[in-house]
């Protein structure tokens, strides 16, 4: 059964960085395409940032220089580390995980980040 679970979620202040950090159970990340979306308020869910089974990683222009995707197969965790904090980057941040040829793709609960002084 897959499972993702996020932490490290809170209140920054601009400039400041956190690091996401989200557990994944019941996956294998050399057949699974992991990553980040975020959603504020009425707004769309977005992509923030991903990496592909090859370890191939992608980032939205918004955050790209800032955030980086990593993961950790041991510890089947997947972090998100965000630098240089702005208030537009305040969302309820979800992990994202879908096998290769598979049309599931699984979700967390979310985690959220509120950048404000």
């Amino acid at each position: 059964q897959v499972q993702l679970v996020e932490s490290g979620g809170g209140l920054v202040q601009p400039g400041g960085s956190l690091r996401l950090s989200c557990a994944a159970s019941g996956i294998i990340f050399s057949i699974w395409n992991t990553g980040w979306y975020r959603q504020a308020p009425g707004k769309q869910r977005e992509l923030v940032a991903v990496m592909s089974h090859s370890d191939s990683t992608n980032y939205a222009r918004s955050v790209k220089g800032r955030f980086t995707i990593s993961r950790d197969g041991a510890k089947k965790t997947v972090y998100l580390q965000m630098n240089s904090l702005k208030p537009e980057d305040t969302a309820l941040y979800y992990c994202y995980a879908q096998r290769l040829q598979s049309p599931i793709d699984y979700w967390g609960q979310g985690t959220q980040v509120t950048v404000s002084s």
